[in-house]
C-alpha cells in the first residue's frame, strides 16, 4: 500500500511543466489616430434635363458610362424647332430687304431735301420708315437667335467629364422642363470626403500641424479594410455648428480606381505625423476580467507572474500598454488557459512576425 502511495505522488511531482509561447514586449513607434464618420462627395455633379418640350430619341450612352465633357447623350426630336428656325431666318432676310429698300428711299429724299426738289415732311417719312426698318431688323434677328437656342436644346449635352447614371425616361416618352431629372453625371476622380470634427479635436490637430506635418488622412471602408490611397485636407467649414460644436472638414483624396463613390459613408483615420515609442504586446496576450486587463508574464526562473495593466490603442494587431509592463519582458501569448499565477513553465519563443 505505501509503495503504491508512493509511486503515485512520485509520478504526481514529476508531471512536466505546461508549455507556453512567449514573445518579449517591444517598443513600437505608433502615431495618434483619431476616426470619424464621413461621407464621400463628388467635386461636380450635374442632373442633366429636358429644356424644351418633345419626344425623346435614342439614348446614346449606356448606363454607368464614362462620358466625355461636351458629349450628346440625349436628344429630342428637333424638326418642330428646326422648322421654327428657318422660318426666323426668312423673316430675317425680308426684314433685311425692308432695311435696304427704306435706305434707298431716305437717300432719294435726302438728295432731292438737297437740291430743293424734295420735301422736308418726305425726308422725315424716309427717315422714320428707315428706323422702323432697323428696329424691325434687329427684332427679327433676335428671334433668329431664340428660335437657335430652342434648337440646340434639342440635344443635351455632359457639361462635365464622369460617369453618368441609369437613365430616368426612356426614349419615345414626350419630356419637357418639367419632367425631372433624366439622368445624372459624376466626377469621382478626385473625390471629397466630409467629416465633422469637434471644436477640442479641431484645436488640437491644429496644434500640432504647427509643430510637425499636417496629419495623414487616410479611409477605412465597409468591409473593414484600409484604403491604400491617402487623402489631403484642403477646406474647413467657416462656421461652427452650433448643434454640435463641430465644424466640417474636407478631404480630397485622387480616387483614380474608381472604389470610391459619391455618397458612401466612410470611417476617416487622422493620424499625426510624428509617431511616439510605447510598449506593446500581441493582443492575444491581454485578457480581462472584473478588475480590468492583465496579461503573464515569464521570469528568468520560468515562473509566471500575473501582471495588472493599463492599455491605450490596438494598431495592426498590436496592443499599446501604458502601465504595467517594461520593454523586453516575456509574455505569454499562447497557452493562458492552462496556467496560474505563480507556476513554472516551459517557455518557447514565438516565430517573429513580419513588420506591417
Amino acid at each position: 500500500m505505501v509503495t503504491a502511495f508512493a509511486a503515485g505522488g512520485f509520478a504526481q511531482q514529476a508531471a512536466p511543466p505546461p508549455a507556453v509561447l512567449v514573445q518579449a514586449a517591444e517598443l513600437t513607434p505608433i502615431a495618434e489616430r483619431y476616426e470619424f464618420i464621413g461621407r464621400t462627395a463628388a467635386v461636380d455633379k450635374v442632373e442633366l434635363r429636358a429644356r424644351v418640350k418633345g419626344f425623346l430619341g435614342p439614348r446614346k450612352f449606356n448606363d454607368g458610362d464614362m462620358v466625355k465633357k461636351d458629349e450628346v447623350v440625349f436628344t429630342i426630336e428637333p424638326e418642330t424647332y428646326q422648322a421654327a428656325v428657318d422660318q426666323k431666318l426668312a423673316q430675317r432676310d425680308s426684314m433685311q430687304a425692308a432695311l435696304t429698300n427704306a435706305d434707298l428711299q431716305l437717300s432719294r429724299a435726302t438728295e432731292l431735301l438737297r437740291t430743293n426738289t424734295g420735301t422736308k415732311q418726305t425726308y422725315d417719312q424716309r427717315l422714320s420708315e428707315q428706323l422702323q426698318a432697323k428696329a424691325n431688323l434687329e427684332d427679327a434677328r433676335a428671334q433668329l437667335r431664340d428660335a437657335e437656342i430652342q434648337l440646340s436644346y434639342t440635344t443635351i449635352k455632359s457639361p462635365i467629364d464622369g460617369r453618368i447614371g441609369r437613365a430616368a425616361v426612356s426614349p419615345g416618352n414626350l419630356v419637357s422642363p418639367d419632367s425631372g431629372v433624366l439622368a445624372t453625371v459624376v466626377s469621382e476622380s478626385p473625390i471629397r470626403v466630409l467629416f465633422p470634427v469637434t471644436q477640442r479635436e479641431l484645436l488640437d490637430a491644429k496644434r500640432d500641424a504647427q509643430i510637425g506635418d499636417p496629419p495623414a488622412v487616410r479611409l477605412k471602408l465597409a468591409d473593414g479594410s484600409i484604403y491604400q490611397e491617402k487623402g489631403k485636407i484642403d477646406f474647413i467649414d467657416i462656421t461652427v455648428d452650433s448643434k454640435t460644436d463641430g465644424q466640417i472638414v474636407r478631404a480630397t483624396f485622387d480616387n483614380k480606381d474608381n472604389l470610391l463613390t459619391d455618397g458612401q459613408t466612410v470611417r476617416v483615420l487622422l493620424e499625426e505625423s510624428k509617431p511616439q515609442t510605447v510598449v506593446t504586446v500581441p493582443q492575444q496576450a491581454v485578457a480581462l476580467d472584473q478588475t480590468g486587463p492583465y496579461l503573464f508574464t515569464v521570469d528568468d526562473k520560468n515562473v509566471v507572474h500575473l501582471r495588472r495593466i493599463k492599455t491605450g490603442i490596438v494598431r495592426n494587431g498590436m496592443l499599446v500598454v501604458t502601465e504595467g509592463l517594461k520593454e523586453g519582458e516575456k509574455v505569454v501569448i499562447q497557452g493562458q488557459q492552462r496556467i496560474r499565477d505563480g507556476m513554472t513553465v516551459a517557455p518557447s519563443a514565438a516565430p517573429a512576425q513580419p513588420k506591417k
